[in-house]
């Protein structure tokens, strides 16, 4: 069957619940062993003491380490992806972190595409960088040769471990080359103290409808599903999906942390994705009727947005080559700065003054002053969150009213 189809029974048998169409919540912190015999082997295998036997399951045991609801999302998310394997989170940030505590220890080398999410960028130049990880910053405009010259230097003479990337990246919309990356990860590898280099995206933007980054091969692939995978604003959630070996790791860690996604929540998830293509492909409709109409404003002087010409030759030949749709997610930058940028933003009435995005609301804040203000603002400038830029996320309402909100918005600056 098609995923959309999967989306409403893969992972579930309505014989298992009395016979409910949907599945219920597991509100449960345990579950009862039918033998002493039987807990001692679900324990031996969840801790890796033994492996499952041919056509052996390992069987429910304590809501930190399984649960019915977060099995079943997650045999969902995993058909969405086409992986093997996918772990939920309560939050965006926890899977990231958790997947960057997995494979990163003090003295690694990190490589990370700029810009990327505030809170990602604090955790890796903060946190991480206090742990004693070198972290090394790229853009999508970065060629590969230039990143191999810096790891030469004394100052990334450890190991490298991960090359961690968001396409498009948030707020600017700027794609990264996967198949360059996918090169600068064989290159790296060569070397035999680099022998097992994670490249790690987050996809959120635009997957897992738009975008197919395992194809490419992007070896884990994270998302706050927060976003468009829920799509509701009622959420907090995160996942993330690969092949077996390289997320069992993670899903150890996410055990001992406690960072698994609560019953409640994943059943929430769950019931949203039931509905993901149909809120997907309106948004994608909507947002490319909404750049027509900002392309030709006088009082806008950029749109960024997969696709569009002024995006530049590079840039739209990686969109054709890796990218399924465009997107909802629009980024223009007004002339003037902060003062005309928040003029805008306090006229919208449709349009929610908010940070999430993904929602079947449209949604619209200021990156430079809100999502990114802990990034130093040389680097802002650097890499285009400019003062005047606004990050819109388009939503399923009717595209012209949207419309007619952004032109009573505007039309005053």
């Amino acid at each position: 069957m098609h995923k959309e189809s999967h989306m409403m029974s893969y992972g579930y048998t309505p014989e298992w619940s009395e016979g409910s169409v949907k599945p219920p919540i597991f509100q449960t912190s345990t579950f009862v062993f039918k033998t002493a015999e039987e807990g001692k082997r679900f324990f031996e295998v969840a801790y890796g003491k033994s492996e499952l036997n041919a056509k052996e399951e390992i069987g429910l045991i304590y809501s930190r380490l399984n649960n019915p609801n977060m099995q079943i999302l997650e045999e969902r998310l995993a058909i969405l992806e086409g992986s093997e394997s996918s772990a939920a989170f309560e939050s965006g940030m926890s899977a990231i972190s958790t997947t960057m505590l997995t494979y990163l220890k003090p003295g690694d080398v990190l490589i990370y595409g700029n810009p990327v999410y505030g809170g990602t960028h604090h955790f890796i130049t903060h946190f991480l960088k206090d742990l004693g990880v070198k972290v090394l910053p790229f853009s999508s405009a970065t060629k590969n040769e230039e990143i191999l010259i810096k790891l030469k230097s004394k100052e990334f003479s450890g190991p490298v471990k991960m090359i961690y990337f968001e396409s498009p990246a948030n707020p600017t919309n700027s794609l990264f080359d996967l198949e360059e990356l996918n090169n600068l990860k064989s290159i790296i590898s060569s070397e035999p103290k680099n022998d097992d280099v994670m490249l790690v995206m987050d996809n959120t933007y635009l997957g897992p409808i738009w975008q197919k980054p395992l194809d490419f091969g992007v070896d884990v692939v994270c998302y706050s599903a927060t976003k468009f995978l829920n799509g509701h604003s009622d959420v907090i959630a995160g996942c993330v999906m690969g092949k077996e070996e390289a997320i069992t790791p993670i899903k150890t860690l996410r055990t001992f942390l406690g960072s698994m996604i609560a019953p409640y929540t994943a059943w929430l998830l769950t019931r949203s994705l039931e509905t993901l293509h149909l809120r997907m492909c309106k948004q994608g409709e909507n947002a490319e009727k909404v750049v027509e109409f900002l392309l030709k404003q006088k009082t806008v002087k950029s749109v960024s947005f997969p696709g569009v010409a002024s995006m530049g030759k590079i840039q739209n030949d990686i969109f054709k080559r890796q990218c399924k749709g465009a997107g909802a997610m629009i980024s223009f930058e007004v002339y003037g700065g902060e003062k005309e940028a928040f003029k805008v933003l306090n006229k919208l009435k449709l349009i929610k003054l908010a940070v999430s995005l993904g929602s079947n609301e449209s949604l619209a804040q200021h990156p430079h002053s809100m999502t990114h203000a802990d990034v130093p603002d040389d680097i802002k400038e650097e890499i285009g969150i400019n003062k005047g830029l606004i990050r819109l996320s388009v939503g399923i309402e009717n595209a012209y009213d949207i419309i007619d909100d952004l032109k009573q918005a505007l039309k005053d600056i």
